[in-house]
């Protein structure tokens, strides 16, 4: 590997540091930008060079970088209608409105199904039109509408049912409801099928017949499109009028789009970059009585930005429907009373500790089953990580399928089973899509159920049928995976001397936030820094303090951090380097730890020199 010389720019591009292997076993790639085009960028903007290198390395171009860096709703809210059957649902939701008739909201258990449910709950409240939400417990009755729980609905008299991220391949279920007289709308952006389920309307970007380009929308985003389509047709229908009925501040509602948003992990540009800018802005301000009291039990003291919403929030409103009861986040979400909200908040949290703590032991079974498989089972090259387990909690095996992604970056799937059925969830990488492999299982007659989207997938399968499921996921995945292996790399944006770490440098960078999918948050290289002394802490993790200079003996002082490192190659590098130098990739991050603002750097590799 070879070091260039550093320039006296606090960042430099990066591909003056070259590692073929680091620790992790991975090559770090520049990421792929015109360096004049950045810094023409920075002369016509008038931007630090640094941001205009990383704006044309994400492909933004001159006319498209000033509304990139300043997204507003204004520039990128479409027409709703430019959704099919957005026309239908709001005839539809107006006649049920105006004639009093019960509605009822059926929402998945996950974030983006909990603010989707709570956005329209409280838009038909504000409205005048209160509604019942449903959200299905994910162990007895599992993802999506099912017609028991639809049929009972009918039977207590609601006449129309809005399913949020859920409904699209619920072809069976919205049948016995069309059946029962049960007019059902189906909000959802999953992968569709040609054939589309029987329901009074379908929206959903990703029906093979839509052409609103809209398909990186999370069901969340869907579902503020509704409203607004709605809250237009209510104005038109004179519903407003004579003040009997209040018109909702649709703007307010913008935190639980930017919640739902980033936690569904859809790519931040166009309309979501958008509503995520001004979804966290509204965040903030603390007006949802639920994410201010849920804030509070998290102990975030800070203005919150896509990390506090991606993996501080998002898990806590997602516990409930992993191991406590499923309802919990949504009526978080709703609910306006503050003694109440602060209650949910209470056994959220404390949800997610005991999520975590069952995470752990689930992860562990599945790392060590899949490690046996890598080195004595023939499965080195496999392009699917399976994991297979009995009685694993299947509100649990999302997150662990997660965790061994970001372990092997490679698709991976986690199954619990229960008796001769498995439930399993998985996670995919950039170029693999998930979602289809499952539908096209499904449709081969492998799956007693399955859907979902080029990230993320779930599934019911039988037992006998594991092994042809592994075989034909192996199969369909590989040759996406043999195309160009994301494993064996790790994009980085600059290098930064150690000293140039700092908060003028994060508060540079946040000019292109917020950062998630498609937008990935910029990653440096520190080169030729020590570690002067580093320590497990917590459930795994590595801190360290870094030095420049021979032996550590440079001014400079920076703390560090590798997350679930120890007992991992990144972890025993850091721990062990006797004083040698290191080159280490990862991110700048402010640290606010007791009120004190200071700079943190999130260790994600190393290198030895």
């Amino acid at each position: 590997m070879s070091l260039a010389p550093e320039s006296d720019l606090p960042a430099e591009p990066a591909n003056s540091i070259e590692v073929a292997q680091s620790v992790t076993g991975r090559r770090w790639v520049f990421r792929d930008g015109d360096d004049r085009a950045g810094l023409m960028l920075a002369q016509r903007l008038g931007l630090p060079e640094v941001v205009g290198r990383m704006l044309a390395a994400r492909g933004i171009g001159v006319d498209e970088a000033p509304q990139f860096l300043n997204p507003t709703l204004r520039d990128a809210l479409p027409d709703p209608n430019c959704l099919m059957d957005m026309d239908k649902a709001v005839a539809r939701l107006i006649a049920a409105i105006r004639d009093g008739e019960p509605i009822a909201i059926f929402g998945d258990y996950d974030v983006d199904g909990a603010t989707s449910s709570a956005l329209l709950a409280r838009f038909f409240a504000a409205a005048g039109a209160p509604v019942r939400i449903y959200i299905p417990d994910r162990i007895r009755e599992g993802y999506g509408p099912n017609a028991p729980a639809l049929l009972r609905l009918r039977a207590e008299g609601i006449k129309v049912v809005i399913t949020v991220d859920c409904g699209i391949t619920a072809f069976d279920a919205l049948a016995d409801a069309a059946d029962a007289d049960l007019d059902v709308i189906v909000v959802d952006h999953h992968v569709a099928e040609p054939q589309l389920p029987a329901a009074a309307a379908v929206i959903n970007p990703n029906r093979l017949d839509d052409t609103s380009n809209l398909g990186t929308l999370a069901a969340v985003g869907v579902s503020f499109l509704l409203a607004v389509a709605l809250n237009r047709g209510l104005r038109e229908a004179g519903w407003y009028e004579g003040g009997k009925h209040s018109e909702p501040d649709l703007l307010n509602l913008l935190d639980l789009v930017a919640l739902g948003t980033v936690c569904d992990v859809v790519k931040l540009e166009g309309l979501n970059r958008a509503l995520v800018t001004q979804g966290l802005r509204v965040m903030a301000k603390r007006n949802n009585t639920g994410l201010a009291a849920l804030s509070d039990a998290a102990r975030i003291n800070e203005k919150p930005n896509e990390y506090h919403a991606g993996f501080i929030l998002g898990p806590r409103v997602n516990a409930g429907g992993r191991v406590g009861e499923a309802s919990l986040g949504a009526r978080l979400l709703t609910t306006g009373d503050a003694g109440e909200a602060g209650e949910l908040a209470r056994q959220l949290d404390g949800f997610n500790a005991e999520r975590q703590a069952i995470e752990a032991e689930v992860l562990d079974e599945a790392l060590a089953q899949i490690e046996t498989a890598l080195t004595d089972g023939g499965d080195a090259d496999a392009p699917v990580m399976i994991a297979v387990g009995e009685g694993w909690h299947a509100g649990v095996i999302g997150i662990v399928a997660s965790r061994i992604k970001e372990k092997y970056a490679r698709p991976a799937l986690v199954i619990g089973l229960d008796g001769d059925v498995g439930k399993g969830s998985g996670r995919s990488v950039d170029g693999v899509d998930l979602g289809s492999a499952v539908i096209a299982a499904r449709q081969a007659g492998l799956l007693v159920n399955g859907g979902g989207h080029k990230m993320a997938a779930g599934l019911t399968v039988e037992r006998a049928k594991l092994p042809e499921l592994k075989a034909f996921l192996n199969e369909r995945i590989g040759a996406a995976m043999s195309e160009g292996r994301a494993a064996s790399t790790l994009h980085v944006d600059a290098s930064v001397r150690l000293g140039g770490a700092t908060t003028d440098l994060i508060a540079t960078i946040q000019q292109i936030a917020p950062f998630g999918a498609g937008n990935p948050e910029p990653r440096f290289v520190l080169p030729s820094v020590r570690v002067v002394s580093a320590d497990v802490v917590g459930k795994g993790h590595v801190r360290c303090i870094l030095s420049e200079g021979d032996m550590g003996g440079g001014k400079s002082r920076l703390k560090a951090i590798a997350f679930r490192a120890a007992g991992e190659p990144l972890g025993d590098a850091l721990l062990q380097t006797r004083g040698l130098p290191l080159h280490l990739a990862g991110k700048i991050r402010l640290d606010t730890w007791q009120g004190r603002e200071g700079v943190q750097f999130i260790i994600d590799d190393a290198a030895t020199i």
